[in-house]
């Protein structure tokens, strides 16, 4: 792994940390970190978090970038339908789950500010 990439790895893990305190401190509870369901060539793909506070779970994607506007600009459409195609498969394997509202949030975070949390930042429609 290059150096540049190692250090970009680093910062998107460190987010992720950041991220998981603001959830937890906001009352949601962990289910699933770095959830990978089947390999990225066959249009699968990473979530970041998934996440669930009363009746909702949420799938949440966490964006590191130097100012707000690129961390909410970097989502890719291609990324939104791979994100939701892992959250159904999650969902499908879990069917105790099946009763709870499913969401797509984003997890904002750049430096030295606290993250900001993006609910329902798109539908599984879009």
């Amino acid at each position: 792994m290059k150096a540049e990439r190692r250090r970009a790895w680093k910062r998107g893990r460190a987010a992720e940390r950041l991220a998981i305190l603001a959830l937890t401190l906001s009352g949601y509870r962990i289910l699933a970190r770095n959830l990978k369901s089947g390999p990225r060539n066959a249009g699968m793909g990473e979530i970041d978090i998934v996440a669930r506070r009363g009746r909702v779970i949420a799938f949440i994607e966490v964006k590191s970038r130097a100012d707000w506007g690129q961390a909410a600009e970097s989502i890719l459409a291609r990324q939104r339908r791979r994100i939701a195609r892992a959250a159904s498969a999650f969902l499908a394997a879990r069917p105790q789950l099946a009763h709870h509202q499913a969401r797509f949030d984003v997890m904002l975070v750049v430096p030295w500010r606290w993250p900001r949390h993006i609910l329902n930042s798109w539908r599984i429609d879009s």
